[in-house]
């Protein structure tokens, strides 16, 4: 089980430095959509502008220290910081599906800190590095895996949602793809999102999970401005479908070695 903690570990701090740096950038180009953000706290266009690029590197640099010398205090930040920034689009007016859509951002810091095992006493604790392959018990890894299934099927119940309501954005995109009815194509690929996104809750099948890993991947290239940053800053998307995908392949492939163990 070390060596599946091990891979977990990097899936998990790759994809926490992804939505750092990926967020961030949107604070160095000054995002326009942001000062609708900053304007739930009565902060006017002309600061918030101002304030972007700060939040930008303050963002940038935090997932540098993930891929250099990942802390606890890091992860734990993106956790509060990926639930904070995910609920300012309802309470910016946007629908509340926006914030289901980024399960990922404050799922993937929350993965990886369930990974570096328990936090010891004091402040210090906080800012040790986390060290890759911390072994597993059996109930570490059952929560891991619910967690999994939970952010999995939040992330894409959100997305599903979204087409289903015809976000203008993805109308858009299916415009873009050439689609000559994007309407119904938003409305089956929300439709098959929301089903598999639930299913993923309650059963989920490796293989139909990664292909919408690969789904994932694939359709969040096709923004029509700042393709590489918006597909950035969906690491933890990915990475919860591929942990979720590794951890279903693990437990089949030990309840395949359990008979055949037996034998001997």
């Amino acid at each position: 089980m070390e060596s599946l903690s091990n891979r977990l570990h990097y899936l998990f701090r790759i994809a926490c430095a992804m939505c750092f740096i990926g967020h961030g950038a949107f604070g160095i180009i000054t995002k326009q959509i942001w000062c609708n953000y900053f304007g739930v706290f009565g902060i006017g266009e002309a600061l918030a502008y101002q304030l972007m690029p700060v939040v930008g590197i303050v963002d940038i640099l935090l997932g540098l220290i993930l891929i250099v010398y990942p802390i606890r205090a890091a992860a734990a930040w993106l956790v509060f910081w990926g639930l904070f920034t995910a609920s300012l689009r309802p309470l910016s007016g946007e629908p509340f599906a926006e914030f289901l859509e980024r399960a990922g951002n404050w799922g993937a810091p929350l993965i990886l800190l369930m990974l570096s095992g328990p936090i010891g006493p004091g402040i210090r604790s906080w800012f040790k590095k986390m060290e890759p392959g911390t072994p597993l018990s059996e109930k570490q890894l059952r929560s891991i895996e619910l967690w999994l299934k939970i952010i999995a099927c939040t992330l894409l119940v959100g997305h599903g949602w979204l087409n289903l309501i015809e976000k203008k954005g993805l109308i858009n995109q299916y415009i873009s793809l050439g689609f000559h009815a994007p309407v119904l194509m938003a409305h089956i690929v929300g439709f098959l999102e929301v089903a598999c996104g639930l299913s993923f809750l309650i059963r989920p099948v490796k293989h139909v999970v990664l292909v919408f890993f690969v789904w994932k991947m694939t359709s969040e290239l096709f923004y029509p401005a700042w393709e590489l940053f918006e597909w950035v800053e969906r690491g933890g998307s990915y990475a919860a479908l591929l942990g979720l995908f590794v951890v279903l392949h693990y437990r089949s492939h030990v309840i395949k070695l359990v008979p055949r163990a037996g034998l001997g």
